[in-house]
């Protein structure tokens, strides 16, 4: 039986990679809030202070955690689960729910507001989690909630960066570059240094001497700018508001599949831990989980919290309890102080973009690898609503520029054969649309129809109450509708999808059980295989 020691050399390197990663995320909250109208000092004074004391309060938990098993088993080598912002819901919450409201009611508080009441939901799914997640993973398949989520990381984030790196190649590219050869081949950078430190420490190098050659258009720093500190502030009174919880159900097409995401990869990610040798109790890590992100929406922070993937990595570099705590204090100090605002003064966004552009395509190349190789057919097609959705959001965007409604837009789009109106249906919860086609399709290759048909029966009763497919045109864009057939296209798309799955259930009654997959490949293709499998 040996004590394990609170700090020891690994978690300095554990400590750098959750960092960067963590500040990272920072560093994306206060561009992106801008974008919903918020002012860089209430993100430096409001926002930031939540998102760290949440990140903090997780941190030190999950710390407390692994010295506790580490205590109870006598072993010096248990490693605290990563934890932090969750990537894909910050980007969620600001582009289809906090930059929507902005742009239709130019209420920069009120876009804030709507995403704290966001991650308070996202947070309540995230407890429930840990009494039913467990059911919920059993009875949805994996292809269908990595579906949904790379449809956000192809189309939002990796398709989104990767434009901007290809817009200023001059400082974006050599460390989106750097990035991959850190990443993809796994290669230590001198000083055990972090790929992704290196690749923000070259693009500031690359960013100011071209800005100083005259090369690259950055506005200089504000000299007059200084860290100052800040309490987190209390946003119960904001979240007592009835008015608020009355419109955030608008979004819950968006938050509802957030928040399971969140959930079954935490479940996943504890199970990774646990082969790695590490096995944390699964109940009291998901409520942490949960609480966090209650934390942050209550000390005024939209973006929920997650456990990290990744602690097998962690594990490896010798990271053990202290690397977890550490991170949580530097970056509350950071936030506290208002040091972040002042660090991106200096730091250009471009150099950043490549860790950004690496989260999309890993997060995407998961939903294909994760999976039976057979299910993979169920990924490509839920991630075409996201695209959809994409689309739909070039369109307004340039709409916009034009200073034209979209409504203006749609009759010569139609004129020139592109079916404006089939990425709006898309658009309106896309994530659950997306959801749903990957699980039928999963279902239909596994020749289970009747659970086939089910997924198909909800779908209508999604399309009918108009969580998916149904929508307004007004001049001030899309909007949602909700209600039982609230609109011609919610109600085609309902009976639609109720006909498929009674006929789908009705051909599922004649089977005595699922047939097992045995996929149909070419006769060239099995004969080969016959071939390469002989001595």
């Amino acid at each position: 039986m040996q004590r394990p020691l609170w700090f020891v050399r690994g978690d300095l390197d554990g400590f750098f990679g959750l960092f960067v990663d963590n500040l990272l995320q920072l560093m994306l909250i206060a561009v992106l809030c801008q974008q919903c109208g918020l002012q860089t000092q209430f993100i430096s004074e409001v926002i930031l202070p939540g998102a760290a004391v949440s990140v903090l309060f997780g941190n030190l938990f999950y710390a407390w955690q692994a010295r506790r098993l580490a205590l109870r088993t006598g072993r010096v080598d248990v490693t605290a689960l990563p934890y932090g912002i969750n990537t894909p819901s910050l980007i969620a919450f600001v582009l289809f729910i906090m930059k929507p409201v902005y742009e239709h009611t130019h209420n920069a508080a009120l876009a804030w507001q709507m995403g704290l009441a966001a991650c308070v939901l996202s947070g309540l799914i995230e407890l429930a989690g840990a009494f039913c997640g467990d059911w919920v993973r059993r009875h949805t398949p994996r292809a269908a909630l990595l579906a949904a989520l790379a449809g956000v990381a192809i189309a939002f984030i990796a398709m989104q960066f990767n434009l901007q790196i290809f817009a200023t190649p001059g400082v974006a590219l050599i460390p989106a570059l750097i990035v991959l050869v850190a990443y993809a081949s796994r290669t230590r950078f001198p000083l055990g240094l972090p790929g992704g430190l290196v690749a923000i420490v070259v693009g500031t190098l690359l960013g100011w001497t071209l800005s100083y050659l005259g090369l690259f258009d950055r506005p200089a720093p504000q000299t007059t700018a200084k860290p100052t500190f800040a309490w987190p502030c209390r946003s119960f009174e904001v979240l007592l508001d009835a008015a608020l919880w009355e419109r955030i159900w608008e979004y819950f097409p968006i938050i509802f599949p957030m928040g399971l995401f969140n959930v079954i990869g935490s479940l996943q990610n504890l199970e990774s831990a646990e082969a790695a040798g590490d096995r944390f109790e699964t109940r009291p890590s998901l409520l942490v989980n949960g609480l966090g992100t209650l934390v942050a929406a209550c000390l005024g922070s939209p973006f929920p919290t997650t456990i990290y993937i990744g602690h097998p990595a962690w594990k490896a570099m010798g990271a053990r309890a202290g690397y977890s705590a550490l991170n949580g204090v530097v970056l509350t100090a950071l936030c506290l102080s208002g040091s972040v605002l002042f660090v991106l003064q200096w730091v250009p966004l471009e150099a950043a973009l490549g860790i950004l552009l690496w989260i999309g395509i890993l997060i995407t190349a998961q939903a294909f690898s994760a999976i039976p190789p057979h299910h993979a057919l169920a990924v490509a097609l839920g991630l075409v609503p996201a695209l959809g959705a994409w689309a739909l959001e070039l369109v307004q965007a340039s709409a916009r520029a034009a200073g034209k409604p979209l409504t203006h837009v749609i009759e010569p789009l139609l004129r020139d054969g592109i079916a404006l109106k089939g990425a709006i249906a898309l658009y309106q919860g896309f994530l659950l649309t997306s959801m749903i086609l990957a699980a039928i399709v999963v279902y239909l290759i596994e020749r289970d129809l009747r659970k086939a048909g089910w997924w198909t029966l909800a779908a209508a009763a999604l399309s009918f109450v108009g969580l998916i497919h149904a929508y307004e045109l007004t001049d001030a864009g899309v909007r949602n509708c909700f209600g039982l057939g609230p609109t011609t296209e919610a109600r085609h798309f309902a009976l639609a999808y109720a006909l498929t799955g009674i006929g789908l259930l009705a051909l599922g009654l004649r089977q005595s059980k699922p047939a097992a997959y045995g996929p149909s490949l070419p006769a060239s293709t099995d004969i080969r295989s016959r071939l390469e499998d002989r001595p």
